[in-house]
């Protein structure tokens, strides 16, 4: 599995680009924007988008969704409770950025301990909530995806509609007994091992 990152829209979030080295297929996560980009790297690696996977129903992570919809055959995943988040421009925030989106619905639902196989790609699902009630990680062999959970130095913000603390630092302490050298590829920010934040992230030292 190849991965590339982008940093894109707005909000500069990670946006994930997975290869498939023997199919050719690919899987996008949390596209925030900037489509052009997305689709040109699709193209130059002669790919063909099997999936998009929202972390969490958050704008700067689903503002490309419709765009890449149209121009592939992939199917759109997100976790059940954040599923209406991306059609509400209020409760997937983009209504306060003076810019309402409302994202097509998603294909596919997905809830704790789904495995997402796109060619050679093999993805599980571990339902994180915290920053929104359906936020999701993505594991692979020997990465992890946290969408806006956690980052380098630092965690995702739980002061919106629908986020907690108490779950955010459930989830945290769950990810947290993961391998020290899974490599953390997160919303925003450089990628991160658990080891480096078990160690030396201030948000973790006192909580877990």
């Amino acid at each position: 599995m190849i991965i590339r990152s982008l940093a894109l829209g707005l909000m500069q979030a990670n946006c994930y680009l997975l290869e498939c080295e023997k199919t050719n297929s690919a899987v996008v996560i949390d596209p925030g924007g900037d489509t052009e980009e997305i689709l040109n790297l699709i193209k130059k690696g002669n790919l063909e988008l099997k999936a998009i996977i929202n972390t969490h129903g958050h704008i700067d992570h689903i503002a490309s969704n419709n765009d890449l919809k149209k121009n592939s055959s992939a199917k759109l995943y997100i976790h059940k409770a954040d599923a209406d988040m991306i059609t509400n421009p209020q409760k997937n925030l983009s209504f306060f950025i003076g810019e309402p989106f409302i994202s097509v619905s998603a294909d596919i639902l997905l809830k704790d301990g789904d495995i997402i196989d796109i060619g050679e790609i093999s993805l599980k699902v571990r339902h994180t909530p915290g920053h929104s009630p359906g936020s999701i990680c993505l594991i692979a062999d020997g990465v992890i995806f946290t969408g806006d959970l956690l980052f380098a130095g630092s965690i995702g913000r739980y002061d919106f509609p629908g986020s907690s603390y108490d779950q955010i630092m459930l989830s945290l302490k769950m990810i947290m007994e993961l391998d020290n050298d899974i490599i953390v590829y997160s919303g925003h920010g450089p990628k991160t091992t658990i080891g480096e934040e078990k160690k030396n992230n201030p948000f973790l030292q006192s909580e877990i």
